[in-house]
């Protein structure tokens, strides 16, 4: 019999052949196509990395100037779409707002039933700028504000914060919302891209194929740690505490400390050199330098003490309270961001498609097990 290789979680074990993104967890390296995500922070704007992801190459001015217009030409959503968010309950939660409305955009699609590569391309244009305009309706609906219409001379950031606060954001906003989209847009086969890429493998839509990533994404083990460490500042601000006390305290209950530590990188994870420094700065631009000085001296003493390091989500909390940003938006943005990443293996897939069907290494009773009348059973 040959040996069979069982990676818990699929832990360990190569699922498919990818051209979009490399990781080296062992030396804390992260690449989009082959270009290091510091310089891709650094140098780059959503709008080019989500070019870079979908074709495998950086655009030249002139395709990148016709990339941005067709990614703001995208923004509209039809009002029956509006509707629909207008009538979900009041208990609903924006990720669950965001999951169904994302399924319903199918709907209203002219390419719905196309699921050609060319249609597909046209579809994630739509998607990427839906998303976003999604997330920030509904936070004005849900808020009885007025909604804010799309301003196509905005940047996608910049656009997305408009929408959001109805007021026009500071270059210092745009510039720090577009880095953190760069850094959250893709990220190799993650559980929500998976997912994405197993629909779409079985010849299924884009939009269900979207859908059943923003499920995973909504799971608090993929989306939502962010969220998780921003709610640990705040308690530890409310009880006047020591932050270093306070997770000390944690620690000795057997809590987990959210935001430390990633299934791939045994180093520090090359996001959050970057959400670190973005962090510090906004924090002390906007005076309030307190969230960033209690997640300092909290990392600190976590690697000291635990060996872990930041992961993307710890310094992503603070980054997105300053901005203004609600907690329970914290994941609909790692949305906002990664549509661009699950678009791109998504046609990647259909590209080449095989339908994912991984076997399971069996433990139940030994074969055969016979068959007992139920008059005869224990």
């Amino acid at each position: 019999m040959a040996t069979v290789v069982v990676g818990k979680g699929l832990e360990g074990i190569v699922a498919a052949n990818s051209g979009i993104c490399w990781i080296d967890g062992e030396a804390g390296v992260l690449s989009y196509r082959g270009i290091d995500i510091h310089e891709l922070a650094e140098h780059s704007t959503f709008e080019e990395t989500t070019f870079l992801l979908w074709n495998g190459f950086l655009p030249n001015q002139t395709a990148l100037r016709e990339f941005t217009l067709k990614l703001a030409q995208a923004r509209s959503l039809d009002p029956r779409v509006i509707d629909l968010m207008r009538g979900f309950p009041n208990t609903a939660t924006p990720m669950e707002v965001l999951r169904t409305t994302v399924s319903a955009l199918s709907f209203y699609d002219a390419d719905e039933k196309d699921n050609t590569h060319d249609a597909n391309v046209r579809k994630a244009y739509h998607l990427t700028s839906q998303i976003a305009m999604i997330v920030a309706v509904y936070d004005r609906i849900r808020k009885g504000k007025e909604i804010v219409p799309p301003d196509r001379s905005l940047t996608h950031a910049g656009n997305f914060l408009w929408m959001l606060n109805g007021e026009r954001p500071s270059e210092t906003a745009t510039r720090t919302l577009d880095t953190a989209l760069i850094l959250h847009a893709d990220h190799e086969l993650n559980a929500s891209t998976f997912a994405a890429r197993v629909i779409a493998a079985t010849l299924s839509d884009i939009h269900s194929a979207i859908t059943g990533a923003i499920g995973a994404l909504k799971g608090p083990l993929h989306g939502g740690a962010n969220e998780a460490v921003m709610r640990l500042l705040l308690a530890i601000d409310k009880a006047g505490a020591d932050p270093v006390e306070y997770v000390k305290g944690m620690l000795a209950a057997k809590q987990k400390v959210s935001g430390f530590g990633h299934r791939v990188y045994k180093t520090e994870d090359p996001r959050a050199t970057h959400l670190r420094r973005m962090s510090e700065k906004l924090c002390k631009d906007a005076g309030q330098p307190k969230w960033f000085e209690m997640s300092r001296a909290i990392e600190l003493y976590i690697n000291k003490e635990k060996r872990l390091n930041a992961n993307v989500d710890f310094y992503s909390a603070s980054t997105y309270t300053t901005l203004g940003i609600d907690i329970d938006l914290f994941t609909p943005i790692f949305a906002v961001s990664r549509i661009a990443g699950w678009a791109a293996h998504v046609i990647e897939q259909l590209d080449d498609n095989r339908l994912i069907r991984p076997r399971a290494e069996y433990i139940g009773p030994a074969y055969p097990t016979p068959w007992v009348p139920v008059e005869k059973r224990a």
